[in-house]
C-alpha cells in the first residue's frame, strides 16, 4: 500500500502540470488575438442584436438606448449621435425614456460634432427636467461662451460649480465669462483656482494677466505677458500686450523686443501681423528712429494701404526723414526743441543783430522774445513757435495777441508745421501778426546750423 501512494502522487502532479501548460496556452493564444476576449465577444454580441433588432423595428427603445451607451461610453460621439437623435425625437411620446440623461447624451454628442443648435436643445431639455444637473450645467456654459452669450455661460457655470465647488472646467468658464462681461476684479479668484490646480494653464494665465492690466496691475500683468511671450497660441497677444504696457512705460527699448519676439512666432494672423508692424512703428518712433518706423509703415502700406492713420503717417515721415531740422522741431525733446527756436530767430533776419531776451515754454508752445536792430529800424518782437502739424484756430492767435500787447512789442510771429484756419487768418488782419505756416517754416529750417 505505501509504494502505491508515491505512485498516485506523481500521477496527480503530472495532470496539474499538463492542466497548467494547457492554461497558460490558452492565455498565450488569446494575447496573440488567436482568440476573442469575453469583453469583446459580449461588444460584438450586442451590436449584433441590438442592429438586428434596429433592422426590424428602427424605434425599438431598448436598443437604441443600449447601442447608444456602448458608442457614448467608447466617446465614439459620430455613431452615438443618430441613436440618442431618435430617442430625443421619442421622448414626449415615451416616459420610458430618461428625461435627463437621453437629452444631455444626445446635446454633448451634437456638442462633439459640432452641431450647436442642436446641442442647445439637447442641453436646454435635460435642464429643464432637472435645472442643478452638473453636466448639462457645464457643457451649456461651454456653448453659451461660444455663442458670446456671457451672461448666460455665467449663469449655468454659476450652477455647475454650485453642484461641484472643486470644478476647474466650472471655475474657468466662470472666470473667463466674466472677464468678457468686464468683470475684472470678480474674474480674478475664479480664474487663479484653475491655475492652483493647473499651473500650466497658459489661457487661465493670459486672462489673469489681462485682469490685472485692467485693474492697475500692470506690473504684475506685465511678468505674465512675458512669460507667456513664446506660447504658441497666446505669444503673439502676450507680446502685444507687454509692449503696449512698456510704451506706457515709456520703455520703448523694450516694446520694441516685445514686438519682434512676436513676428518670430509662426502663425500670425494676418491682421496681429498689421497690429505688430504698427505699434513697432509707434515704438520706434518714440526713439525717434524715423528710418525704422517708416521701414514698418510701408509694410503695413504693401499689405493693406487703408489701414488706420498709415498713409498720412508716412507722408509726413518720409518728409521728416529727409529734414533733420524739422524732425528736431516736432520730435527733439524740450532743451533741443528750444535751441532750434534760439537758432531760427537769428536766422529770420539778414543784416541785422538780434538779441534773445527772453524764452518761455509753454504747454504747446515756445516763445522767444527777441529786439532786432538792423541800420534803417529797431523793434522789440515776440516769436510763438507751435509744436503741431493741425490746423491752428482763432482762440489760440487771440491768446499771442494778448500776450504781446502783455509785453508791448511791435510786432509778431507765429510758427507751425501745419496751417491756420480761416478765423485765424483773418482775425491778424490790420494787426502786427504774421502767421507762418509749414512752407516758410521748412523754408528758413533748412538755413538753420545746428551744429554752430
Amino acid at each position: 500500500m505505501s509504494s502505491i501512494i508515491p505512485i498516485l502522487l506523481s500521477v496527480i502532479a503530472a495532470a496539474l502540470l499538463v492542466m497548467l501548460l494547457m492554461v497558460l496556452s490558452g492565455r498565450k493564444s488569446n494575447m496573440q488575438g488567436g482568440q476573442k476576449t469575453p469583453k469583446a465577444k459580449n461588444r460584438n454580441a450586442l451590436i449584433k442584436d441590438c442592429t438586428k433588432k434596429l433592422a426590424y423595428d428602427p424605434r425599438n427603445i431598448n436598443a437604441l438606448t443600449a447601442l447608444g451607451d456602448l458608442y457614448y461610453g467608447e466617446k465614439n460621439y459620430e455613431k452615438a449621435l443618430p441613436l440618442y437623435a431618435s430617442l430625443f425625437g421619442m421622448i414626449k411620446f415615451h416616459p420610458e425614456i430618461n428625461p435627463v440623461t437621453i437629452p444631455l447624451r444626445f446635446g454633448v454628442c451634437s456638442y462633439k460634432q459640432k452641431k450647436l443648435d442642436e446641442a442647445l436643445q439637447g442641453f436646454a431639455e435635460a435642464l429643464k427636467n432637472d435645472s442643478k444637473n452638473y453636466e448639462a450645467n457645464l457643457y451649456m456654459s461651454r456653448l453659451m461662451f461660444e455663442k458670446k452669450d456671457f451672461e448666460r455661460a455665467l449663469l449655468c457655470a454659476r450652477r455647475a460649480a454650485a453642484v461641484d465647488p472643486e470644478s476647474t472646467e466650472a471655475q474657468k468658464i466662470l472666470g473667463n465669462s466674466l472677464y468678457a462681461l468686464k468683470k475684472y476684479k470678480e474674474c480674478l479668484p475664479h480664474l487663479k483656482k484653475v491655475i492652483d490646480v493647473n499651473p500650466a494653464d497658459k489661457e487661465a494665465l493670459f486672462y489673469i494677466a489681462s485682469a490685472m492690466e485692467d485693474t492697475g496691475m500692470a506690473d504684475k500683468a506685465l511678468k505674465i505677458f512675458m512669460h507667456l511671450r513664446s506660447d504658441p497660441t497666446f505669444g503673439a497677444q502676450s507680446c502685444i500686450a507687454a509692449g503696449t504696457i512698456h510704451d506706457k512705460m515709456r520703455q520703448s527699448d523694450k516694446a520694441v523686443l516685445d514686438y519682434e519676439i512676436a513676428l518670430k512666432l509662426e502663425n500670425i494672423l494676418p491682421e496681429t501681423r498689421l497690429t505688430i508692424y504698427y505699434k513697432l512703428a509707434q515704438a520706434y518712433l518714440a526713439q525717434q528712429n524715423i528710418a525704422k518706423a517708416l521701414q514698418y509703415l510701408k509694410q503695413i502700406q504693401a499689405l493693406t494701404p487703408s489701414y488706420k492713420d498709415v498713409n498720412a503717417l508716412v507722408s509726413r515721415y518720409q518728409e521728416l526723414n529727409q529734414n533733420s531740422n524739422l524732425q528736431s522741431y516736432l520730435m527733439a525733446g524740450t532743451s533741443e526743441f528750444v535751441a532750434l527756436c534760439r537758432k531760427f530767430v537769428s536766422a529770420y533776419y539778414h543784416d541785422a543783430f538780434v538779441k534773445i531776451e527772453d524764452i518761455i515754454t509753454n504747454a504747446d508752445s515756445v516763445d522767444v522774445l527777441c529786439s532786432v536792430e538792423t541800420s534803417r529800424w529797431e523793434d522789440t518782437e515776440l516769436f510763438r513757435f507751435f509744436r503741431t502739424t493741425g490746423a491752428i484756430g482763432e482762440l489760440y492767435i487771440r491768446d499771442f495777441h494778448s500776450k504781446m500787447r502783455d509785453t508791448k512789442v511791435d510786432r509778431g510771429f507765429c510758427l507751425t508745421a501745419g496751417s491756420y484756419t480761416s478765423e485765424a487768418q483773418k482775425y491778424v488782419e490790420g494787426r502786427p501778426i504774421d502767421l507762418l505756416e509749414k512752407q516758410k517754416l521748412i523754408t528758413i529750417l533748412k538755413k538753420v546750423d545746428m551744429n554752430h
